[in-house]
């Protein structure tokens, strides 16, 4: 028992410093050359709580024709109200039995700790207050943009008609999932997916971040 407690003790040490080691090495490693301010920008956001982080996406008209799948499926993001689609990746088991934590159980959560497959949350909301605690805000000029939403589309894995609905999955009657590419673990997840897309979109993250916290450290100390 004493030699299995060491272990485990060794064993959260390193994985502490794993976690914090992600956060403070930045990737890219070199911040790329000052380019010149872009004409046009787009103001993203990072949403977070506890666990997950999403990417909200504002609308135009161009985002609602690129995901114009998602009107169709009854997800009201050509309303003329919305403001923002939300995107997040993760694991299908624990994201689809998990819409409140008052429901976690635990074969959802053994999937996501091993290995499980993937979803796409797709989510619509108005206006976003940024001065809060869980969201920020980074302005980002039209190529990279484009860059982001090619890195989102891709997520979504299609089949002969587009993109798969996940039938009778939501929580409430203005989001919906979608079949996803990629499988998901507890070391490759959804907050890895998020700081990828934000690579994409020409900001820096940590090297590896698996928790939310780990993302928002790196975003404030690179970006």
């Amino acid at each position: 028992m004493k030699r299995l407690g060491r272990f485990l003790g060794l064993l959260l040490i390193v994985i502490a410093l794993a976690v914090t080691m992600g956060a403070l090495v930045p990737r890219p490693l070199w911040r790329p050359a000052v380019a010149a301010a872009p004409a046009n920008t787009h103001r993203i956001l990072v949403l977070k709580n506890p666990i997950h982080t999403d990417i909200a996406i504002p609308v135009n008209d161009a985002v609602r024709q690129r995901f114009h799948f998602l009107a169709d499926a009854g997800i009201p993001a050509d309303a003329p109200e919305v403001r923002y689609i939300v995107f997040g990746w993760g694991g299908r088991a624990f994201y689809l039995a998990t819409p409140t934590w008052s429901e976690l159980k635990a074969v959802p959560v053994m999937k996501a700790l091993t290995l499980d497959a993937s979803v796409m949350h797709v989510d619509v909301s108005g206006d976003i207050v940024e001065d809060r605690p869980g969201i920020a805000g980074f302005d980002i000029g039209e190529v990279r943009f484009v860059a982001l939403l090619d890195f989102i589309d891709a997520s979504f894995q299609r089949g002969p008609k587009g993109p798969i609905l996940v039938s009778d999955a939501a929580y409430s009657r203005f989001d919906g999932f979608y079949e996803a590419n990629g499988h998901f673990n507890a070391l490759v997840g959804c907050n890895t997916w998020t700081a990828a897309a934000l690579r994409t979109a020409g900001l820096r993250t940590g090297w590896w971040n698996p928790l939310p916290v780990s993302l928002g450290l790196s975003m404030r100390l690179y970006n």
